[in-house]
């Protein structure tokens, strides 16, 4: 499992070094392809998890928090959610993902979907693949480094996810009740 790991890593950052040697063009182009595979394939998953949600009746399983939060955003902001997605960080899965579930129809998917993309390969090519190429050459150097770093980063976004879920927490929690205790 660690030589899968380790040979997994090893091509990423093949690829990694592959595109930020190309010129900005050829990455942004090769970037908009991943990220217009990527994003259709989510989207077919949801529509299939739909489909068998249907015939099997799953219906309960669909209503997860990313997915419920996802199907709001979309309900009350439409289009304008999917190409804005891309410049998120796991909430551009949910929002693909729900919208298949929700049934929207390939077409007008595709077509708010086609900005996205287009935004992603861009920003991507321009400079968000610099932090894969650093930890590629830090992991070259030092790879038990590269591995503390990781590391840190992990748990830099595990500590920002517990802050901020403690954080809707309270401001969920209900009010305290206060009682007049006069005679």
């Amino acid at each position: 499992m660690v030589l899968e790991f380790c040979c997994w890593l090893f091509r990423l950052f093949v690829v990694v070094d592959w595109i930020l040697n190309q010129p900005f063009i050829v990455a942004a182009v090769f970037l908009t392809l991943v990220a217009a595979v990527r994003s259709e394939l989510t989207y077919a998953l949801g529509r299939g998890v739909r489909a068998g949600a249907i015939r099997l009746a799953w219906a309960t399983k669909l209503s997860q928090e990313a997915s419920a939060r996802a199907t709001r955003w979309l309900d009350r902001w439409g289009w304008p959610i999917i190409p804005l997605s891309f410049l998120t960080v796991g909430f551009h899965t949910a929002v693909h993902i729900t919208a298949g579930l929700i049934g929207w129809r390939w077409g007008r998917y595709t077509l708010a979907a086609f900005p996205g993309w287009i935004l992603w390969g861009c920003l991507y090519a321009a400079g968000g693949l610099a932090v894969f190429a650093g930890l590629a050459a830090l992991a070259r150097r030092s790879p038990g480094l590269a591995v503390v770093v990781g590391l840190a980063l992990i748990g830099v976004i595990v500590g920002v996810v517990v802050i901020v879920k403690r954080f809707r927490a309270q401001r969920q929690s209900p009010p305290a009740l206060v009682v007049d205790e006069a005679p």
